[in-house]
C-alpha cells in the first residue's frame, strides 16, 4: 500500500480527498465547516471510490473538529448507504482525531450505523490504518438497491 497519494482529486475548506493506488483518503482540515462543503467533499469521496472500484477509504480525522447534529444526520442516513452501493465502500480505516467531542461524535456515527455492511477500525496513527487498511481483502458482493 502506498504512502503517496497518486493524484489530489478533490478539496475544500472541509477537507483534501486524495487517491492511492488502492485506497481513498480524506483528510478533514482543522477549523468549522459549512454544511455544503462538507456534503460536496463526501460527494468526492464517493466518487472517488467509484472510479477505480476501491472498496477501502482511509479517514484522517487528526485536525478534525466534532461533526455537528445535521452532518452526522446526513453521513448516517444519506452518505453511508450511498457510498456503500455507488462506491463499493467496505472498509474504513479512521485515524482518530485529537479532539475528545470529535471522537464522541464519531462514536455516535458508529453506533447508529452499526447494522450497515461495513468494517470500520480506528487507529491512534496513520501507519496502523494503512496497515490495516492494506490487509483487507476486496470480496465485493453486488448490491441492489
Amino acid at each position: 500500500m502506498s504512502l503517496f497519494p497518486t493524484s489530489l482529486y478533490f478539496g475544500n475548506a472541509a477537507g483534501v480527498v486524495q487517491e492511492y493506488a488502492d485506497h481513498v483518503r480524506l483528510r478533514y482540515h482543522s477549523g468549522p465547516r459549512h454544511f455544503d462543503e462538507f456534503t460536496a467533499l463526501l460527494h468526492h469521496v464517493t466518487r472517488a471510490l467509484a472510479r477505480y472500484h476501491l472498496g477501502k477509504l482511509l479517514v484522517d480525522q487528526r485536525q478534525m473538529t466534532p461533526y455537528l447534529p445535521a452532518e452526522q444526520v446526513y453521513v448516517v442516513q444519506h452518505w453511508l448507504p450511498r457510498t456503500i452501493v455507488e462506491g463499493e465502500y467496505r472498509y474504513g480505516a479512521v485515524v482518530q482525531a485529537h479532539d475528545v467531542f470529535a471522537r464522541l461524535a464519531m462514536d455516535t456515527i458508529r453506533t447508529q450505523a452499526q447494522e450497515l455492511p461495513l468494517t470500520y477500525r480506528f487507529f491512534p496513527d496513520e501507519l496502523e490504518a494503512v496497515s490495516w487498511l492494506q490487509a483487507q481483502q476486496l470480496l465485493l458482493p453486488p448490491i441492489i438497491s
